[in-house]
């Protein structure tokens, strides 16, 4: 499971008001918990852009999107709409996993620890997957979530 950054403008009319915003985002993080997401910024400012940020483990990013919609409806009474969805990286095996999902990939993923102290990635993928993705698009992918060491390699 990966933790997602779920961004919604919660006033994309511009309407809210500072006081507002204030009850609005009070009644998010008491119903957040109900999607076990935690609310990331200040809820006294009422900020340029009018997005929540809300940081959730998920393994279905687009369901937790359409639920924390629901709720960001229900606490400001606007009609909020989806922005951007990115993820927190952890380094672990589950954001190797979550990489390769994103790609529509499935492998397997192996540590071993580095001369230097840094963990080397082995990740073995069906070739038949690196034509139809270039292998440079995966690792380099696979490198930032991680910031380790990736072979990549094929059964």
């Amino acid at each position: 499971m990966r933790t997602a950054v779920l961004r919604i403008d919660v006033d994309p009319a511009r309407e809210l008001t500072v006081e507002r915003w204030g009850r609005g985002m009070g009644a998010l993080r008491e119903n957040a918990a109900t999607l076990a997401a935690e609310i990331l910024g200040d809820s006294a400012e009422l900020p340029v852009r009018r997005e929540v940020q809300m940081l959730i483990d998920t393994d279905d990013a687009d369901a937790s999107m359409s639920e924390a919609i629901r709720l960001c409806a229900k606490a400001f009474g606007t009609e909020p709409t989806a922005s951007t969805i990115t993820y927190v990286s952890r380094g672990t095996d589950d954001d190797a996993h979550g990489v390769l999902a994103g790609f529509g990939l499935t492998g397997e993923v192996a540590r071993e620890p580095g001369t230097d102290g840094f963990d080397i990635v082995h990740v073995t993928l069906r070739a038949a997957d690196l034509e139809r993705i270039p292998e440079s698009r995966i690792h380099t992918a696979l490198e930032a979530a991680l910031n380790c060491e990736v072979r990549i390699g094929t059964r």
